[in-house]
């Protein structure tokens, strides 16, 4: 009796780290597809409802904003009601600000996305939590496999919301809401996890000491590295298509050099959070991922139409390094999850203020200089940043320990 019980349980645990699984890929598969859908259907919305380029620049840029100012907060709701619940009503946010977007009316599409941004925030900080927990001997390989959903289902954004939209008379407004079936089965195959409130906040010993990462040079060290990439890559998505036009690409070509970096993501973010988490320190990963940075920068430096093409891989390939690597420091540098969700919010409100940023002082670089140059020159100067992060970040070793010792230093000086 008590064998066949045994078995029971082990059916019952396999069914259970199942569904958390596909609940996990469901979550990440909407994490980037409702912002990138809007970025193919600018123009539509744009010419649709009579607004400026300066406000529709709004519609991409307020999401990044909604994720630094919420990140933050996260792991402090999450602690008051667990992680399930926190993303569960994150995911009913995401449905509620895919059909708010989805009706005529720029009062309506401004509050949607904003709705939207709010949703994704708690998914970007909590996921990495929720598998270091959960699958704390497949870290890289979970990591691996969430990225990997996250930027294919982001890059069929991209491709499917035009096409979508000439259908019928669906229009943009179709076309960007009927994504909000993939949120819709999300939530459904994320319900089982709402029974779990309360396992997902990890009992501390109230006479442990809180780690403040805020002091911890390590957790800063992430935060610039998380940031340094988000700048560089948001920036680069933004403005590639044109600087391939001033070296002589035509906007069809330009496209499929883009299309050819987010090519390259995909199979970076599979192999090398599994390669991060065998290795002793991830040191190398991050040199590596930040010197390709600056050679594919460099390559369009040289403004030579036949390096672009190696550019655009070596650019991609190190930003699904970089990403990689962000999401695996917010779990190997930390003790449990509630550290991992802490450090998370902090490096991803960070990396997203200044993803916000990053393409406005870009353009303004090149308005005032009238190329180019300075522009990629200052990309390059960026690469570095990330470089000496990831140096920092990419040491064995925990927030928690180098905080500590911070502490102790504090408490030596006082005395």
């Amino acid at each position: 009796m008590s064998k066949q019980a045994g078995i029971q349980t082990d059916n019952n645990t396999t069914k259970a780290s199942w569904l958390l699984l596909i609940g996990v890929i469901l979550i990440g598969s909407n994490l980037r597809v409702p912002i990138t859908s809007v970025g193919a259907l600018i123009t539509f919305i744009r010419d649709d409802l009579g607004i400026s380029n300066s406000v529709a620049g709004l519609i991409t840029t307020l999401p990044l904003l909604a994720f630094a100012v919420f990140s933050p907060f996260t792991p402090k709701i999450a602690r008051k009601i667990g992680m399930e619940w926190t993303i569960g009503l994150s995911m009913m946010l995401l449905i509620a600000g895919i059909a708010i977007r989805s009706i005529t009316g720029i009062g309506f599409l401004f509050i949607g996305t904003l709705f939207i941004g709010l949703a994704i925030a708690v998914g970007n900080v909590l996921i990495p939590a929720i598998i270091k927990m959960s699958f704390p001997f497949r870290i890289g390989l979970m990591t691996g496999i969430y990225a990997v959903f996250m930027n294919i289902f982001g890059a069929l954004g991209s491709g499917l919301s035009v096409p979508a939209s000439s259908i019928g008379n669906m229009g943009w407004q179709g076309a960007l809401g009927v994504w909000g079936l993939l949120a819709v089965i999300a939530l459904l195959i994320w319900i089982p996890q709402l029974r779990k409130k309360g396992e997902s906040s990890p009992k501390v010993n109230v006479t442990e000491q809180k780690t403040n990462l805020w002091r911890s040079p390590l957790a800063w060290a992430v935060t610039v590295f998380m940031g340094g990439q988000s700048l560089a890559f948001y920036t680069l998505i933004t403005w590639m298509p044109d600087v391939l036009n001033s070296i002589g690409y035509d906007a069809s070509t330009a496209g499929w050099m883009v299309f050819l970096l987010q090519a390259a993501i995909i199979p970076t973010t599979l192999v090398m959070p599994m390669v991060a988490e065998k290795m002793k320190n991830q040191v190398g990963l991050a040199i590596g991922a930040a010197v390709l940075f600056i050679i594919g920068f460099s390559g369009l430096l040289l403004g030579s139409m036949a390096f672009v093409p190696v550019s655009a891989i070596l650019l991609g390939v190190a930003g699904g390094s970089c990403f990689s690597l962000s999401m695996m420091f917010f779990t190997l540098r930390t003790r449990d999850g509630k550290e991992a969700a802490e450090l998370s919010g902090m490096a991803q409100s960070f990396g997203y203020l200044l993803a916000a940023v990053g393409p406005v002082f870009v353009g303004t670089l090149y308005d005032i200089s009238g190329s180019w140059t300075m522009p990629i020159v200052f990309l390059i100067v960026i690469s570095m940043i990330i470089l000496i992060a990831g140096v920092i970040s990419g040491k064995e070793g925990l927030v928690s320990d180098r905080s500590k010792q911070q502490h102790e230093r504090d408490l030596a000086g006082v005395n």
